[in-house]
């Protein structure tokens, strides 16, 4: 994953080895993978393999995190969120990845000038989202929101093809 905006369409901004690859798909795997399992399973030492995960990781082409499940921890309320906009919809973007109640902001072409994803505890704080905070945003025009009944799936594992 390149930093956002920079990657040409046609052209990467880091060409990726097939043994980072490999590194990045084992950490896709498991996360919490050994280094040495690592080296093991892609043919380098536990020390090589620590350098290109700090290599990958300072460049901004991958992260590790942990990733949870909202419900687990209290937040019954996903949606997505298609706006229209007027203006510049890069200001709008900033405005709305900076409330924390926000995941994921995207600029689209189509129907909805931007798309926001929300994690909330409930539908009253969705509501007090909605009305309060992005709907007062400069520049909204006009929103409809996708509330998710059931996350079906999501992985982050697609790997480096």
């Amino acid at each position: 994953m390149s930093s956002p905006g920079k990657a040409s369409p046609t052209k990467p901004v880091h060409q990726l080895d097939g043994v980072s690859k490999a590194i990045i798909e084992q950490l896709q795997v498991d996360g919490r993978r050994s280094y040495a399992e690592i080296g093991k399973a892609v043919g380098l030492s536990e020390a090589a393999v620590r350098q290109r995960v700090q290599k990958l990781t300072d460049s901004g082409v991958m992260q590790v995190v942990a990733v949870t499940d909202p419900m687990q921890l209290g937040f019954y309320r996903q949606a997505m969120i298609g706006i229209r906009a007027t203006g510049d919809t890069r200001v709008l973007a900033d405005a709305l990845a900076a409330l924390p109640e926000v995941d994921y902001v995207v600029l689209t072409a189509g129907s909805f000038d931007v798309l926001a994803e929300v994690v909330c505890e409930n539908d009253d704080e969705l509501i007090a989202l909605l009305n309060s905070r992005i709907r007062a945003l400069p520049g909204v025009l006009s929103t409809e929101t996708f509330v998710y009944l059931k996350l079906h799936k999501q992985l982050y594992n697609w790997g480096t093809r």
